[in-house]
């Protein structure tokens, strides 16, 4: 679905490339997690992806077409959510999104379900300027939803949100998923790019790093090893274990049958873990 070859991208003015020679692909229907800091050129990259930024090298191709040369009716088949949402203060949520589906020649989803599935169908007739952070990152996702496009860029879909709220965008997105659209997912949080992304790839200064999917990445530079807390005479105690033949480790097999266990956990690396290691970078 999506082709990108030899990307090159700088500012106009500016004498250093942002866009550094990238190469990756994403397969139609998955979820596809760019990851880095921030000022690691995501944003850029997604600019040039959906047509803002034109004067780029190398070749960027969407759906078959070459991003150059598509034409108005290419927005139809899109979704995008900037990260920063860019609204009418003075329109409500529902006047807002009413705008915007009035833009589009196809079929659009009807505004006010989608503004309650994300919560926010009883302040559908409040003004934009009076929402909340949270609130507008998702009245930015609804925009997205909007067009049921095929492909969807979400550039820090949950940033600003509560867990609950986050929860709810996390399912919409594979719910979307689900129904065979492809996403391109921009984020600095490791925790929902490993929830809800089929394959991640490592960006910082313009270039990728490592690009896998996010349970191959985790096994591969974890440790083969498990961790049991269990109870014995009333203390908390935890025990590691090798999980070659752990079913004929015998100390392991004790203490299954002997003490109350309180949590097995595998030792697989995090992402972010696995980012600083690949990148030598913190994620800011």
């Amino acid at each position: 679905m999506i082709q990108v070859e030899n990307l090159h991208y700088t500012y106009p003015g500016n004498d250093k490339e942002t866009i550094k020679g990238m190469n990756f692909t994403v397969r139609a229907g998955e979820i596809f997690g760019f990851l880095g800091p921030s000022g690691a050129g995501k944003s850029t990259t997604q600019k040039i992806l959906f047509g803002i930024l034109k004067n780029y090298s190398g070749s960027v191709i969407l759906n078959k077409i070459e991003i150059k040369k598509v034409t108005s009716d290419f927005y139809e088949t899109i979704g995008v959510a900037f990260e920063f949402p860019n609204f009418f203060n003075k329109l409500t949520a529902l006047e807002n999104l009413n705008f915007f589906r009035s833009l589009y020649q196809s079929k659009t989803l009807d505004p006010v379900e989608l503004l309650s599935a994300v919560g926010l169908e009883q302040d559908k007739d409040v003004r934009f300027e009076r929402y909340s952070k949270g609130m507008k990152a998702r009245l930015n996702f609804c925009r997205a939803l909007l067009n049921d496009a095929e492909i969807l860029f979400l550039d820090e879909p949950t940033s600003g949100l509560d867990p609950v709220n986050q929860k709810i965008v996390k399912d919409i997105i594979r719910q979307q998923k689900s129904q065979g659209k492809t996403i391109f997912l921009t984020t600095h949080n490791m925790h929902v790019a490993d929830e809800v992304c089929d394959h991640v790839a490592f960006i910082t200064d313009g270039q990728i790093n490592l690009i896998d999917s996010p349970q191959k990445l985790k096994v591969e530079n974890g440790e083969r090893k498990v961790k049991v807390e269990y109870y014995q005479n009333g203390n908390l105690k935890n025990q590691f274990f090798s999980m070659n033949n752990l079913a004929d480790n015998e100390p392991f097999r004790e203490i299954l049958k002997n003490y109350r266990i309180e949590t097995i956990h595998s030792q697989e690396a995090t992402l972010e873990e696995i980012f600083i290691k690949t990148t030598g970078k913190r994620l800011i």
